[in-house]
């Protein structure tokens, strides 16, 4: 979604935000620590189905709103979206109007409760958040979504007022977090807006797929009760494609525009012997079992086997969700099976740090090949080359090792059923996956549904943008591959003159996004650009060709000193013990490396498990592999 910087720079100006940035320093509000989010005691959260974060206080988030240096240009916004007003949402924290504070929040996002809750922050806000570029945590945006979405549950208790009908009708087709989104930014106009759902609940993945001591499905219902008193009419029960097709809504029951969003809950399954033994369940199914249908409850009439010991496979959150529920469905242990090591999963930090904390075992570089006689069957890995995402590919080595379990759940990934599209006569691509506006009339496509898994808060911004096209607005939204500028055209603008003031902006480099002054600017070329698999640029210094000249902190717009704060190659252990404030590693000899973080200082193997983050880890590996000239 595209920021508003005018109405950013307008907000900035009020007389209380200049106020509150006068009573801290910039260093002092950097110096608070990130708040810790509390959660339940120790394992005993690991059998029983509440939430286990329990949000943060009225004061705690009033301290960590002080966090926020209130950027001029807050490229936290950029990492989001739906582009919420993060800035000013959370000055209006620090300074106590929790009211105005979810109000902005209201302005671009539907289900604050829901995303403070379960979107990857660290990936998209938070990630772009300014304490970052000096190594320390982000201001903790989610915390604070959540903080302010429950306050207004628990001291809002009127129902949102009915808009005056506008004559026209929209359907939308799935009550996930795009349909529940798309009802309400259409309700609010005054359309007569009727969601078809499919199961028996409205909610969509929100209630079938993420777990209850994720996000208590009070928290959903909240928000369908809220569509409903808006005049939305929600109607369960209803396969659209199959009850009803889009043609009978559009030509017999006059509905004017159709959304659907209809999400990616085609189970995909691991090719192996075994998969279709009792006992072993998609994700989708044995989630959809336990959230929808309470499975774990002695007289449930959808059943799942309560079994010992299980295995999940997979590294995504999903397969944190399946493992953690399988625990609180009654299981002695729940073991995560994953090709790669826990570095690599692509879930969320926080939900594997929480999956540990539960007490889920992880059995890592290992790949089911079999599952028969109560036994998963799994060849042994090793870590290879990076691959394009720059996650280091897992290579057979030709051992087996055998895990004992009477129930397996493949959490190997999901994609679009395509047959709601097909059927309808609408046009897919060679994944079945439609365009956002199809090749019908009136009837566009978003969310999972059109981008496969996705994150909620990007259905989120698909519906917006859906909303915009049938209202007629001008659109406020786009739905860009990357909410930032990318590196080609960051490089491009070196060199532009102007002789205006008109097209200064222009000039602007996106430092956010690649910042190479001190390679550009180094007489003995120590600082080097490198590029990691994943196309990513990262500077490195070379020790032994650096003789500290300064010139790169002279020219650094981030007020740093590169010499002294990139991560560094060093090129003896004289060189390694003598600068002693720089991060950096002293190659080994083969995969094997010294390496100095946050202070500390220990060996690795690349080759073996070891202790590195795996951006690190990449880092090196690319430095050994592909940059060997710079070892000297």
């Amino acid at each position: 979604m595209n920021v508003d910087y005018e109405l950013v720079k307008e907000r900035r100006k009020a007389a209380w935000r200049a106020d509150l940035r006068n009573q801290l320093k910039t260093k002092e509000r950097m110096a608070i620590p990130r708040a810790v989010m509390p959660t339940q005691e120790g394992k005993t959260r690991a059998h029983n189905n509440e939430e286990v974060a329990l949000g943060i206080s009225h004061e705690t988030a009033m301290v960590e709103a002080k966090r926020c240096i209130d950027c001029a240009k807050p490229t936290c916004m950029e990492g989001c979206p739906v582009a919420i007003n993060i800035p000013t949402f959370i000055k209006n924290i620090e300074r106590g109007d929790f009211k105005e504070a979810i109000d902005v929040i209201h302005e671009t996002s539907s289900l604050p409760g829901v995303c403070g809750r379960v979107c990857p922050q660290e990936r998209q806000c938070e990630a772009r958040c300014i304490h970052t570029k000096s190594g320390d945590p982000a201001v903790a945006i989610g915390f604070l979504e959540r903080f302010v979405a429950d306050w207004h549950n628990a001291n809002v208790q009127e129902a949102p007022a009915k808009p005056a009908p506008n004559g026209h009708k929209v359907a939308v087709i799935g009550s996930g977090p795009s349909g529940l989104t798309c009802a309400g930014d259409l309700a609010k106009k005054g359309y007569d807006v009727t969601v078809f759902e499919a199961l028996h609940l409205a909610g969509g993945v929100l209630v079938y797929g993420i777990p209850e001591f994720r996000l208590p499905k009070s928290i959903v219902q909240k928000e369908v009760d809220g569509l409903k008193a808006m005049g939305v009419t929600i109607a369960t029960d209803t396969v659209v494609g199959r009850t009803i097709t889009i043609d009978e809504l559009m030509e017999e029951q006059g509905f004017e525009a159709v959304f659907i969003g209809s999400g990616a809950g085609l189970p995909m399954f691991m090719n192996i012997p075994g998969v279709n033994y009792r006992g072993v369940y998609s994700a989708n199914e044995f989630l959809t079992r336990i959230n929808l249908m309470k499975a774990y409850k002695p007289d449930s009439e959808t059943p799942i086997l309560h079994n010992k010991k299980v295995a999940v496979v997979g590294g995504g959150n999903t397969a944190m969700d399946a493992a953690r529920a399988a625990l609180r469905a009654g299981a002695k242990s729940s073991t995560l099976v994953y090709r790669r090591t826990k570095k690599y999963m692509p879930a969320d930090a926080e939900e594997l740090e929480l999956a540990i904390a539960d007490g889920v075992e992880f059995l890592e570089l290992v790949a089911p090949v079999e599952q028969k006689d109560g036994k998963l069957v799994c060849e042994k890995m090793k870590l290879g080359e990076p691959d394009e995402k720059g996650r280091r590919k897992p290579v057979p080595t030709g051992e087996m090792v055998e895990i004992p379990c009477d129930t397996v759940v493949s959490a190997v990934g999901e994609k679009v059923d395509s047959e709601i599209f097909t059927k309808n006569g609408i046009e897919v691509d060679a994944k079945g996956i439609p365009a956002f506006k199809t090749n019908i009339e009136g009837v566009y496509a978003g969310g999972d549904a059109m981008r496969g898994p996705a994150t909620v808060v990007e259905g989120i911004a698909d519906a917006q943008y859906f909303a915009n096209a049938v209202i007629g607005e001008a659109h406020k939204f786009a739905i860009p591959a990357k909410a930032v500028a990318t590196r080609a055209e960051a490089i491009a603008k070196k060199g532009i003159l102007c002789e205006s003031a008109k097209c200064e902006g222009d000039r602007c480099l996106s430092c956010n996004v690649v910042c190479q002054c001190c390679a550009d600017v180094c007489p003995n070329r120590a600082n080097v650009v490198i590029t990691l698999p994943d196309g990513r640029p990262q500077i490195l210094h070379v020790d032994r060709m650096c003789n500290e000249c300064g010139n790169c902190a002279i020219f650094c717009p981030y007020d740093s000193a590169p010499y002294r704060d990139k991560f560094t190659l060093f090129h003896d252990r004289a060189g390694f013990d003598e600068s002693v404030n720089n991060s950096g590693f002293l190659p080994l000899g083969g995969k094997k490396v010294l390496v100095r973080l946050e202070g500390k200082v220990f060996e690795a193997d690349l080759d073996s498990k070891n202790d590195l983050p795996a951006d690190i880890e990449v880092f090196i590996y690319t430095v050994l592999t592909k940059y060997n000239y710079l070892l000297g």
